[in-house]
């Protein structure tokens, strides 16, 4: 394994008790999303969780995003600390002079339907679109030494400091899916945010770590057998970048979530344990305070991964306002099998409101 590396962004574990949900200020509890009504058929959680990434949907996403993804030029982005990371930019033929950033969830990438999905919707609309990859994701392995983790903030705000002085002084619009959405809010709340951010759109973001992965474990086992396969792939991945540097024969083993977290935590963190890498990283409770811009959280009650419940604990602020709706799984938001998902066009007008 990697040897223990000191990470300041990392260590910003502790946090003041919970506080509860924030609306705008004029109201008195989350924003509904009555609009999205999708049909009795495609109001199940799981479906809207994974139709997204099977056919034809996918392909139909694929198609959609063909001129984005045409167009893209990789951008290797220096965020500090020697630490680099890769993003897809496509700049539109008559475009607004904003740029939209978007970030997948974990073992994402750039390329994953949901990003693509509403990177045709910016891209048609005349924004520019930076589709960003994290480090280890997106067949990225080669490029930094150190291990990703979801403690790792300084990749991202350095990322956005790279992008605020390549992009010129153009307007940054920021959306985020799953963990992607959840290092965004965190990056925004931030000092060092660049002056050219708008805002954010957080979709399904990861708020309690700990509470994410009992659902993993608790809930239906496909999504824990995924994200195992998914992260055992990832790691043989690095390992063959890196020949001789790791061994994450241990970590593979076990086939466990909370085992393979516990032993990344014990040989590539500070951590002193997986309870306090998993509280590094929440987003409930004080946390979201700082915020420099206005954040848009959309989240569904039903989420099968990341429980509702939690929208309760972030913290109350004039920046934050959480929209809840009663379907649409997680990063699912579908309206029908082949249409833009309604998450598309709630990011969409939250930029258009900045």
């Amino acid at each position: 394994m990697e040897p223990r590396r000191r990470d300041q962004q990392s260590r910003r574990s502790a946090r003041p008790p919970a506080a509860l949900i924030h609306a705008p200020a004029q109201a008195a509890g989350p924003a509904s999303g009555a609009r999205f009504n999708p049909p009795r058929w495609l109001r199940d959680p799981h479906l809207q969780s994974i139709l997204s990434s099977l056919p034809p949907r996918r392909y139909w996403v694929r198609w959609r995003a063909r001129a984005v993804v045409a167009a893209a030029q990789p951008w290797e982005l220096d965020c500090g600390d020697s630490v680099r990371l890769l993003g897809w930019h496509s700049a539109p033929a008559r475009g607004t002079g904003r740029t939209a950033v978007l970030l997948h969830g974990w073992e994402g990438s750039a390329d994953s339907d949901y990003v693509l999905s509403l990177s045709a919707q910016l891209y048609a609309s005349g924004y520019a679109v930076v589709r960003l990859n994290l480090r280890d994701h997106g067949g990225t392995h080669a490029l930094n030494h150190g291990l990703f983790h979801s403690c790792r903030l300084g990749d991202v705000t350095g990322a956005l400091r790279a992008l605020a002085a390549r992009c010129d002084g153009q307007r940054l619009y920021l959306a985020g899916f799953s963990l992607g959405a959840n290092f965004l809010l965190r990056a925004c709340a931030e000092p060092t945010l660049p002056p050219s951010v708008a805002g954010v759109v957080a979709i399904s973001p990861v708020l309690e770590p700990k509470h994410a992965m009992h659902a993993l474990e608790h809930g239906w086992s496909v999504y824990h057998s995924y994200f195992v396969r998914r992260w055992s792939r990832s790691l043989r991945r690095k390992q063959r970048s890196w020949p001789g540097h790791f061994d994450f024969g241990e970590l593979m083993r076990s086939g466990s979530l909370r085992i393979m977290t516990d032993v990344l935590v014990r040989d590539c963190t500070e951590f002193a344990d997986s309870t306090s890498y998993l509280d590094g990283y929440a987003i409930t409770g004080a946390r979201l305070l700082t915020l420099r811009v206005p954040a848009r959280i959309l989240a569904a009650a039903d989420d099968p991964i990341i429980p509702a419940a939690d929208l309760a604990r972030l913290a109350p602020t004039p920046l934050l306002q959480v929209t809840r709706t009663a379907h649409g799984g997680h990063c699912g938001f579908l309206t029908r099998l082949l249409a833009p998902a309604y998450s598309d066009q709630f990011a969409l007008e939250q930029f258009a409101s900045f």
